[in-house]
C-alpha cells in the first residue's frame, strides 16, 4: 500500500544540513505541511525535549536526516562523539516516533555500515558479514544500530519504520571544513583555493586510488521521497548511482573544472580509507527509480556554487 505524502505533517529532522535541506526542496512539490526545528529550538540530544516537541507537533511522517558526519580525519579524533550522539539523536526520534504515533518514519544510514573487504557492488545483505573499515567504525555502529532499531520498532510495534544507505553524498550545502569534510568537498575547497592563489597543482590524500561512488543530494532526496511513498519492508535499501570513479580521476574532474592545468601529487603517507565502496543499487532500480544527475554536471554546479558562496563572503 502507498503512504501519501499529500495533507500530511512531515516533520525534517536535520533540514539544514545538505541531506535535509534538499529533502526540504523535494517536499516542496509534495503538497505536505512541513516541519522544521532548528538545533535551538530541538535539541535531538535531549530526550525529553524530542518527546515534548513531538506531543505538541504530531508529525505524520518523519524523514530523519540529523547526525553527527566527518571523514576520516574526524572520525579518528572523536570517536566517542560520533558513537553516542549518533546513537543519541537517532534512538531519541525513532522513540518519540513510536510513543506519539507517527505514521511512517524513513532513517538515513550511510554506505560505511558494510563490512570494508565486502564483495562488490555490496549488496544490502552484506550487513554485518565481515570487520568494518577502521577509520569509520564508531560512526557506521551508530547507523548499524539505527537499522536494527527501526526493524526491531517494526517487529514488536508493527510500526512502519523504513531504513535507506546511501553512498558517498555531494551537493550544495556540503561541509567545505578540511578538518572535517569528506573527499569531494574538500577537493572542491582545496583546488578552488589553489586557483585564487594562483597556483596550478592540486594535492590529495594518500595513493589516489580508492574507488568511489557519488550521488547528488537532490537526487538522494528525490529516492527517499520514493521510498517513503512506496516502500514498507523492514530491509534497508541501498541508494545510489552505480557509477565510480577514483580520488585520482576525480581530482582531476574537479582541477579541470575549477580551471588547474598542473599535477595532481598524492600523498601515499596518508591513509586510504576504503578501497573500493560500490553499492548494488539493483533493489533501488526494481522498485522504479534511478538517478538523473550526472556526476560531472553535479560536480561543475556545486563547485560554482561554492566559488559564489566563498566569494559573496569574502566580499560581504
Amino acid at each position: 500500500m502507498k503512504f501519501q505524502l499529500a495533507g500530511k505533517r512531515v516533520f525534517v529532522a536535520g533540514h539544514r544540513g545538505m541531506v535535509g535541506s534538499a529533502i526540504v526542496r523535494r517536499l516542496a512539490s509534495e503538497e505536505c505541511e512541513l516541519l522544521t526545528a532548528s538545533r535551538a529550538e530541538l535539541d535531538l540530544l535531549d530526550q525529553a525535549a524530542v518527546h515534548d516537541w513531538f506531543a505538541q507537533n504530531r508529525p505524520d511522517a518523519v524523514f530523519l536526516a540529523a547526525a553527527k558526519v566527518g571523514g576520516i580525519k574526524a572520525n579518528s579524533e572523536a570517536p566517542a562523539d560520533f558513537l553516542h550522539d549518533n546513537l543519541s539523536i537517532q534512538t531519541n526520534v525513532i522513540e518519540a516516533a513510536h510513543r506519539h504515533d507517527t505514521g511512517k518514519l524513513l532513517f538515513l544510514g550511510s554506505s560505511c555500515i558494510y563490512p570494508k573487504l565486502a564483495t562488490q557492488p555490496i549488496a544490502e545483505d552484506a550487513l554485518l558479514t565481515g570487520p568494518l573499515e577502521p577509520t569509520n567504525e564508531w560512526y557506521a555502529i551508530a547507523k548499524i544500530a539505527g537499522i536494527k532499531i527501526c526493524q526491531a520498532y517494526r517487529r514488536q510495534y508493527a510500526r512502519d519504520f523504513i531504513s535507506a544507505m546511501p553512498t558517498n553524498l555531494y551537493g550544495p550545502g556540503d561541509n567545505y571544513d578540511l578538518d572535517t569534510s569528506h573527499v569531494l568537498p574538500a577537493l572542491i575547497a582545496k583546488a578552488h583555493h589553489a586557483r585564487q592563489a594562483g597556483e596550478s597543482d592540486l594535492a590529495i590524500w594518500g595513493s589516489g586510488t580508492p574507488l568511489r561512488e557519488f550521488l547528488h543530494a537532490d537526487d538522494l532526496a528525490d529516492a527517499l521521497v520514493f521510498l517513503m511513498k512506496n516502500y514498507s519492508e523492514e530491509e534497508h535499501v541501498n541508494v545510489g548511482s552505480g557509477d565510480e570513479i577514483t580520488i585520482a580521476g576525480l581530482a582531476r574532474m574537479i582541477m579541470g573544472i575549477a580551471g588547474l592545468d598542473g599535477e595532481l601529487r598524492c600523498d601515499p603517507a596518508r591513509p586510504d580509507g576504503t578501497p573500493r565502496k560500490l553499492l548494488d543499487i539493483s533493489r533501488m532500480t526494481q522498485l522504479g527509480w534511478s538517478r538523473t544527475i550526472p556526476l560531472s554536471e553535479g560536480v561543475a554546479a556545486v563547485y560554482r556554487d561554492y566559488a559564489s558562496r566563498v566569494s559573496g563572503s569574502a566580499h560581504g
